[in-house]
């Protein structure tokens, strides 16, 4: 299969990637993390651990912890939805991961999946979808700015 773009040119940026380093432990971090988006204006309706689902399933699997957070902003998703056609739901909820690196020390990632959408072409490529990012960016920067990073 040939991609319609090419992986090797997207930049962080093109993505809308972002990671943060936390000196804390997993759980704190987790807190941590929720907190600096609930506060930016997100919902959390959704969080897993893959990595205890993974040592729990998978036989020999030894995997360090790793949590999803799943936030929501509901203005942003209205929007979405409604300016792709409903397929961006596909994509929600817009997840926060933190992984611990090493014992007291977490990272913090996420990309956008209004950025990502719009690449692989499940929502316009019009201003108003440029809108919807923007805006969507600046409440994930917002919550960045909530981070105690290191």
């Amino acid at each position: 299969m040939t991609l319609p773009i090419d992986p090797a040119k997207l930049g962080s940026g093109d993505i809308g990637e972002k990671r943060a380093t936390l000196e804390m432990d997993h759980e704190e971090a987790i807190e941590h993390v929720r907190e600096a988006f609930v506060d930016a204006g997100f919902g959390v309706p959704e969080e897993f651990s893959p990595s205890e689902l993974l040592n729990e399933k998978v036989e020999g699997a030894d995997h360090d912890p790793y949590y999803v957070l799943g936030a929501c902003n509901p203005n942003m998703a209205d929007r979405a939805l409604d300016a792709s056609d409903n397929r961006i739901g596909g994509l929600f909820p817009c997840n926060v991961v933190v992984w611990q690196e090493a014992p007291g020390r977490q990272v913090v990632y996420h990309v956008s999946i209004m950025r990502i959408a719009r690449l692989v072409g499940m929502a316009p490529d019009d201003e108003a979808w440029a809108d919807i990012v923007a805006d969507t960016g600046e409440l994930v920067d917002e919550a960045w700015s909530n981070l105690d990073t290191a």
